[in-house]
């Protein structure tokens, strides 16, 4: 992937120098999938990269939320390989399936997604279903099961992302020091729509960061929370000028007298759009809006000003059944939120011009 930054507005010269520059990067990742039974699967992924020190959501920058799906980079360091998945899914009885290992992803144990946004990633921002809280997409040890009927499904599960750590108050599984994820979806898939009701429980960090939260909205991520999102889509039968709509909101509630600024919610939505087949058959046009997640009422300091939004633009060129290229945009309006304005008025600055972020990448994606 080749792309870069571009900044306005407060702040605009010290984030040009941290995170300016046109950056060439990858992210690889190797499936090795195995079945004992031809209804089973263990699930072994390899993983490396090297957006550590990026301008897309890398260490070096203070805008988080540039970040792209395929911004990874191993806690090691760069071109270091890691075990990214490694969990065994079976049938259990008829229409349960159970899922669970060591590396385990929160939607790996889902028994549907409600989204049909996008056919080839952008913006992290816009891969959660628009609701980030309910699917934090925490990766640990963990376990889950879902039930699924005539597109009826409920699904239900547990991920602990320090689940190695024997230590009760740092880590562990269903301890008091869990950085854990405990959710249950109720959906519907049908032939060319469908939706889902999310409520899980984060605690200990295993919330959003800073790829689709505001700087703010992360003072109380650590905390724990209760989190909901509704979120749904629908595609056209047939492709042509009507695309596919894919929507979702969320709202999390924080435990207030843990946090100190006391902040009490938080929310965050978004629309994707997608052309499927457009101007060439086999192509894909899309595009999305939305606000990440920031804070919408805190106890002190009056009326939070986080708010913030952010749009993407691409086009996925089908090279062969392989190969894509997919050119992208995207625009942040206020990605440091309440703490950019807090930042400009101890500076003195006006606070009617937030810090700005304009970005443009060319990803092209191999598979086999």
């Amino acid at each position: 992937m080749l792309g870069g930054n571009a900044f306005g507005g407060n702040g605009a010269s010290a984030n040009s120098i941290l995170e300016g520059g046109t950056t060439f990067n990858y992210d690889l990742r190797l499936d090795l999938d195995t079945s004992f039974t031809g209804k089973d699967l263990l699930r072994t992924r390899l993983r490396a990269g090297n957006f550590g020190r990026s301008g897309f959501g890398g260490s070096q920058g203070s805008v988080g939320l540039n970040a792209l799906e395929v911004s990874f980079e191993e806690t090691n360091g760069a071109n270091v390989v890691e075990i990214n998945r490694l969990f065994y899914q079976f049938p259990l009885g008829s229409g349960f399936t159970f899922t669970g290992g060591p590396r385990v992803r929160q939607d790996d144990m889902l028994a549907m997604w409600p989204s049909a946004y996008p056919a080839d990633t952008i913006l992290d921002i816009f891969t959660y279903a628009g609701a980030p809280g309910a699917y934090p997409l925490t990766l640990g040890g963990g376990a889950g099961i879902w039930w699924q009927q005539n597109g009826f499904s409920v699904s239900a599960n547990y991920v602990s992302a320090n689940a190695n750590n024997g230590n009760t108050t740092t880590g562990g599984v269903m301890t008091a020091g869990a950085a854990s994820t405990s959710g249950v979806q109720l959906g519907y898939a049908g032939s060319n729509w469908g939706a889902a009701f999310a409520y899980t429980y984060n605690q200990n960090g295993a919330s959003v960061y800073g790829g689709n939260a505001t700087p703010f909205a992360l003072t109380a991520s650590a905390f724990s929370s209760n989190n909901y999102g509704l979120s749904a889509y629908w595609t056209p039968k047939t492709a042509g000028y009507i695309p596919s709509i894919s929507t979702g909101w969320a709202y999390s509630a924080f435990n207030a007298s843990s946090t100190a600024t006391q902040i009490t919610a938080a929310q965050n939505w978004y629309v994707g759009l997608q052309w499927a087949d457009a101007f060439v058959k086999g192509n894909s046009l899309g595009m999305a809006v939305g606000q990440p997640t920031f804070v919408t009422a805190q106890n002190l300091n009056g009326a939070p000003q986080d708010g913030n939004y952010a749009w993407e633009w691409w086009y996925k060129f089908q090279v062969t059944d392989k190969i894509a290229v997919t050119p992208a945009i995207f625009y942040l309006s206020n990605p440091t939120g309440q703490t950019g304005f807090s930042a400009a008025q101890t500076a003195g600055q006006t606070t009617t011009n937030p810090l700005t972020n304009f970005g443009g990448l060319i990803k092209t994606t191999f598979k086999f």
